[in-house]
């Protein structure tokens, strides 16, 4: 990484509209639009995604009439649906981590389950166990909570490691294996977890292996003066009805797993390809770096602009959509050396800077 000696600088805007790259180019048809000059370009899609589309705005839509703002938040859970991953959501108490993923799960006619972990949880709190049953003379297993659609795990770190271990195999293969017997998770299956950066008492590390499950991690930021406003004018006209009552159900479990597939079929050039492995490399000998990012990383980068490109209309990726998830999805995985962390460097301003550094394909 060039400029190794001085201290990234930090770039939290949040970019969504970016212009659309050269990639893919080669793979739509685009006309003139007489409208707006010879150089306006409008592309046809490879593969339907108006359906997908569609259903997108609707989750918006409903998740906007309880959530102000979040707008990040709101495309980046969408995006990891989509993308058949996992999200940790970080943030302080009361800045709407927890009822956001609440009510996604009721956007969707999905299995829901919510498990709020605490130092005594054991591991057969959450995966189940096998009792003996007397009149049969065997033992039966008794599915735990990880058995749904979406499961939401709440203040995720306060759990010890040994129930944090049994989230490993369900996470990575949908699987559970008990007694011998191996559980297979119906699809889609998909885990958000909530935890408080702050505070440490009663509070757990969560061990690399399970961070690296995650496809994101995003960081929810306190709302802005505007918002603020609009977050108590809402609950003052709340009165007697719950925040989930205006939330409708409307995308089957069927859908959602339609659209994942469908998912897989943006296109992805080789060049964009090797742009990923480059800013995952660069993760590995970064100076400010103790630990890069695994091959995991890239595939996550991967499912991640392929779903990132399909909720905004397009059917293949750009740079952009690459920069986009980047930092979602590696500013879990990479660890900070002890020298730059004590200088105050944060990962993402680390992701950041090597953005910058690796070029851009064209």
């Amino acid at each position: 990484m060039s400029e190794q000696n001085h201290t990234p600088e930090e770039n939290t805007g949040e970019n969504t509209d970016q212009p659309i790259e050269n990639a893919g180019l080669s793979q739509t048809e685009s006309t003139t639009d007489s409208n707006h000059g010879p150089e306006a370009l409008k592309f046809r899609s490879r593969i339907d995604l108006s359906a997908l589309q569609e259903a997108v705005d609707q989750v918006r839509s409903e998740l906007s009439k309880v959530i102000v703002g979040q707008k990040h938040m709101i495309d980046m859970l969408i995006t990891a649906l989509l993308a058949d991953g996992h999200v940790l959501i970080e943030g302080v108490p009361g800045v709407a981590k927890t009822i956001t993923a609440k009510l996604l799960a009721r956007a969707l006619t999905v299995d829901f389950s919510r498990i709020q972990f605490t130092p005594d949880l054991m591991p057969s709190d959450i995966l189940g166990t096998s009792v003996f049953d007397l009149k049969k003379s065997e033992f039966e297993f008794k599915k735990g909570p990880v058995f749904s659609n979406m499961l939401l795990i709440d203040e995720i770190n306060r759990a010890p490691a040994k129930t944090q271990a049994a989230l490993f195999e369900v996470m990575e293969e949908r699987q559970i294996t008990m007694d011998g017997h191996c559980y297979v998770l119906e699809a889609p299956f998909m885990v958000l977890a909530t935890q408080n950066p702050v505070e440490q008492e009663g509070t757990y590390r969560l061990p690399e292996a399970q961070l690296d499950r995650f496809l994101f991690k995003i960081d929810v930021e306190y709302p802005s003066l505007e918002e603020e406003i609009e977050i108590i004018t809402r609950e003052h006209q709340l009165k007697e009805t719950t925040k989930t009552e205006k939330i409708t159900a409307f995308l089957t479990r069927e859908q959602v797993s339609t659209y994942q597939k469908l998912v897989n079929e943006v296109l992805v050039e080789p060049h964009l390809l090797k742009y990923i492995a480059e800013l995952i490399t660069n993760t590995r000998s970064n100076a400010f770096l103790y630990l890069g990012a695994s091959p995991r990383a890239s595939i996550a980068i991967l499912k991640a602009s392929k779903a990132y490109a399909a909720i905004n209309g397009r059917d293949f990726v750009t740079p952009e959509d690459i920069k986009q998830v980047a930092v979602p999805v590696l500013q879990h995985r990479i660890i900070i050396t002890p020298e730059r962390e004590m200088e105050g460097v944060t990962g993402k301003q680390v992701i950041q800077q090597i953005i910058q550094a690796v070029e851009v394909p064209r």
